[in-house]
């Protein structure tokens, strides 16, 4: 048995409709019991969002939230999107829509524990599922396995596939080999990583507003070009969501299944990612940060997916291949490979010969803000399993360069089946751990809500809902004078 066969047999275990169940239903739980807060706080999100400063110890909310985003938008919204079409059909847009609104929940839950049980390492925050695991659950085994998971899935597993897309883009685009492509990857990530959170948070507010908004300039364009057929897309993801066109009704099942897949890849809600840069953010309160990073998911999905969602569908630039069949439903493409391409595709239909340039650029920018991401979210755990030793990280980084690197050498079926692994097994330890912890994550909102009743700008006591934090007590003293 080769190593493709191991991995993909593991992948498929990982992620069975028992995973793809849990994440629906999870989202649905959390929406239902703080009432729907991803509607209700949506005012609440744009103003944190705006508000905070960056100390000594914690970067600023914006700064968390576009390097939490810069995480989430990378190539899962461009060839992941493409991959859930070819494979789900067009129905596959909707679960993602889905997986993104009732994951919204979720990833407040899981960033505003983050925040709560926080601590100061040195001279910055960290902290993450690994931390309210052993500090809320009381499961140091549970704890450590997260940890562990967590370095393997973004510091080994995951960053083979950004560099991978990284590097056959460019050589489609720019014909540069993709060796060379990999060297200069890693020379600019080790400038970045060896600098510490502040230089990623940095790097990642200069970038991630930057990237997500030219990409869905360029979108804006293709779909206005052909603005007379959104109403049929439209129809196209919603009748084929639900089984009611002739065409994809027999894929239903592989619509649910990778649309929630790819979203959940791509928006990492209920992953626990989001909550580990989370922690890194100064914050007042931390149902604050928790609404903050439940934006970001709606940024990922429903604009950055939606939009390669919609140019792929209105230029008819995609292929609908099922799993397992022996001849493709739907054949726009004959003989192009589903992925990156297909973006690709799209553009040129409107912009001939700019394509694959742009969708080079594009999917540079956005991998190496997920590269960015993967390695501080890796690095958190290996501070949390090896506390105040720096050779720890100095090894890791070195590690993380590495498997980097390994992306330029392998076949991108290989590594996306790593990446999904990694994934998959966060997603199965961080769930359940929120689900657990849920109780604690409500009366964090409710805290939050009360006190904004009251007229009050909201400071966390982490007594009042029976939290021991040195961080929030000496910050509840300051901010209240107490």
């Amino acid at each position: 048995m080769n190593i493709n066969t191991i991995v993909s047999t593991l992948e498929s275990i990982i992620w069975s409709n028992w995973l793809v169940g849990l994440c629906l239903l999870a989202g649905i739980y959390f929406s239902i019991r703080m009432a729907f807060p991803q509607v209700r706080l949506f005012k609440d999100m744009i103003t944190l969002l705006r508000s905070g400063q960056t100390t000594e110890t914690g970067v600023t909310p914006f700064q968390a939230f576009a390097t939490s985003v810069g995480g989430r938008v990378g190539v899962g919204n461009i060839a992941g999107v493409a991959t859930a079409i070819a494979i789900g059909g067009p129905g596959a847009v909707f679960w993602m829509w889905l997986s993104a609104f009732l994951g919204a929940g979720s990833a407040f839950t899981e960033s505003a524990l983050a925040q709560a049980y926080k601590v100061k390492s040195g001279d910055v925050y960290i902290g993450g599922p690994a931390y309210f695991i052993e500090k809320g659950i009381g499961m140091k085994w549970y704890a450590v396995l997260f940890a562990l998971a967590t370095i393997l899935a973004p510091g080994v597993l995951m960053p083979s596939a950004q560099t991978h897309t990284i590097a056959t883009s460019v050589q489609s685009g720019f014909g540069i080999n993709m060796t060379i492509t990999g060297v200069i990857l890693v020379v600019l990530l080790a400038l970045i990583i060896f600098g510490g959170v502040k230089r990623i948070g940095k790097t990642a507010e200069i970038i991630a507003p930057f990237m997500a908004l030219g990409y869905v300039v360029v979108a804006f364009i293709i779909i206005g070009a052909n603005i007379g057929r959104v109403p049929e897309i439209f129809g196209l993801i919603f009748s084929s969501a639900f089984a009611m066109n002739a065409l994809y009704g027999g894929i239903i099942g592989s619509a649910i299944s990778w649309g929630v897949k790819r979203g959940v890849y791509s928006n990492e809600a209920g992953q626990g990612s989001g909550a580990i840069v989370s922690a890194a953010a100064e914050a007042d309160h931390p149902a604050s940060q928790g609404l903050v990073q439940a934006f970001s998911v709606y940024i990922d999905t429903l604009v950055v997916c939606s939009a390669t969602a919609f140019m792929i569908l209105i230029t008819d630039s995609y292929n609908v291949i099922g799993e397992g069949l022996a001849a493709p439903i739907t054949e726009h493409l004959p003989g192009v490979e589903y992925g990156v391409l297909y973006t690709q595709e799209a553009v040129n239909t409107l912009l001939a010969g700019f394509g694959d340039k742009f969708i080079a650029v594009s999917v540079f920018l956005f991998a190496f803000t997920s590269l960015m991401a993967y390695y501080y979210q890796a690095e958190s755990n290996v501070s949390y399993l090896f506390p105040n030793k720096p050779l720890a990280i100095t090894i890791f980084r070195l590690i993380f360069l590495g498997t980097s690197f390994y992306g330029v050498l392998n076949t991108s079926e290989l590594i996306w089946t790593f990446g999904d692994l990694g994934v998959g097994i966060m997603a199965w330890l961080n769930i359940i751990a929120i689900l657990i912890l849920s109780n604690q994550g409500i009366k964090l909102l409710k805290d939050y809500e009360e006190q904004k009743k009251q007229g009050l700008d909201p400071v966390f006591n982490p007594a009042t809902i029976g939290i021991k934090s040195e961080v929030w007590e000496a910050k509840y003293r300051e901010k209240r004078g107490k």
